[in-house]
């Protein structure tokens, strides 16, 4: 049996002030879509409205440079560029990180 690789970014957002709920909105319209038809999966996505925080992590199959290569071509999509397209800036602060498994 072959194990399966998978490789997950952790992304915590500090919001712009005021932008909370706007941010919310677009992402649940354009995220769970745009992410999984780029090969992504969405593991969990938490808002914290007292910190004006976002964070959730997203998956692909393979190692950090597969995903990465991923990202790039996501990145530079036509389906991400319909979701930013005409939205303003809305994340005042990005932490973006691979995570290791915790558990074995």
């Amino acid at each position: 049996m072959t194990e399966t690789t998978t490789t997950v970014q952790l992304r915590r957002y500090r919001l712009v002030e005021g932008e909370y709920d706007a941010f919310l909105a677009w992402w649940t319209e354009w995220m769970p879509v745009v992410r999984p038809a780029a090969g992504f999966a969405i593991d969990f996505a938490y808002g914290l409205r007292e910190s004006n925080e976002f964070v959730w992590a997203v998956s692909a199959e393979g190692d950090v440079a597969a995903f990465t290569a991923l990202e790039e071509t996501y990145m530079a999509s036509e389906g991400r560029a319909r979701a930013f397209e005409g939205v303003p800036q809305r994340v005042a602060e990005y932490d973006v990180r691979f995570v290791d498994d915790a558990v074995a």
